[in-house]
């Protein structure tokens, strides 16, 4: 049997271009929760317009409004980590899944560690990631992320 690949094309039908700017998107979107600057622009250049982020808490649905559910969440931290395992990505010209491992750190607020019956200072998970990207006129964007929680250490912080 030949192969009509080429020695940049995988069997799953995207180069290692494209592979690298699906997983790129992943990368770009952990590394910003952890260092801010999530706005509307930072939606538009990761999301596509209908896109779908379901975490084990909540979803948001749309890029319109992505940025203020993101800082929303991420308000109820004085910090975070994420530190994600390589993505695996698959696809075609037009669309690719992606598939990664996620340990994210949470750093509790100073109000929610102290006193009689306080949080330790970290919540920490281990979750599955999922995605879906799709190839648009501005290049590879996230169209859905879903998390699955796998593990959890600590407490999440008080609603």
């Amino acid at each position: 049997m030949t192969s009509t690949l080429t020695n940049d094309q995988s069997a799953h039908g995207l180069d290692a271009g494209a592979r690298a700017e699906v997983a790129g998107l992943l990368d770009r979107y952990l590394l910003s929760l952890d260092e801010g600057g999530l706005d509307e622009a930072w939606a538009a250049r990761l999301f596509t317009e209908d896109a779908v982020v379901a975490f084990p808490v909540s979803r948001h649905e749309g890029v319109e409004g992505m940025a203020a559910y993101h800082r929303a969440a991420l308000s109820a931290f004085a910090a975070t980590q994420h530190l994600g395992s390589p993505a695996v990505v698959e696809g075609d010209g037009q669309r690719a899944v992606l598939r990664a491992n996620l340990v994210s750190t949470h750093v509790h607020h100073a109000r929610h560690t102290q006193g009689e019956g306080a949080l330790a200072p970290l919540f920490s998970t281990g979750t599955f990631v999922d995605g879906q990207a799709r190839y648009t006129p501005q290049g590879w964007r996230l169209n859905v992320l879903t998390f699955r929680l796998l593990w959890s250490q600590g407490s999440p912080p008080p609603r």
